[in-house]
């Protein structure tokens, strides 16, 4: 066993996390809501500006207990930043208010807060 913490946390300043859970219910959920679409919005916004994987990490995730008909859950870490109902078009305004125009904006410290409510949906 590889213990790999200390090179991951060097590598990785954020991690986005999308919903995609889909389950036959009659109870919203994420992956009824667009998720696979907004799970590509993401990784899109993030290799266009050179930051898919590093320094921006994106994986599916299972619910997030943000459940709607409207839209995706996503989850930024370890900003502990959570967003709901947000769909494919949302993401260029979520993303570029957490991290930047250009994904600069990823350490902990940024020199620079975000506008948090750009895309914020806030219940």
């Amino acid at each position: 066993m590889d213990r790999r913490t200390d090179q991951q946390r060097d590598r990785l300043a954020a991690h986005v996390f999308v919903c995609t859970t889909d389950r036959d219910s009659e109870y919203a959920c994420c992956g009824d809501a667009g998720a696979e679409e907004t799970l590509e919005a993401v990784k899109t916004w993030l290799r266009e500006r050179n930051a898919f994987w590093s320094p921006i990490g994106v994986s599916t995730t299972g619910c997030l207990a943000l459940c709607s008909e409207e839209g995706t859950a996503i989850t930024i870490q370890p900003r502990n930043e959570w967003y709901a109902n947000v769909r494919p078009d949302d993401v260029p305004a979520l993303l570029e208010a957490e991290f930047g125009p250009n994904a600069q904006r990823v350490g902990g410290d940024s020199g620079s807060e975000p506008d948090r409510n750009a895309a914020r949906t806030d219940d």
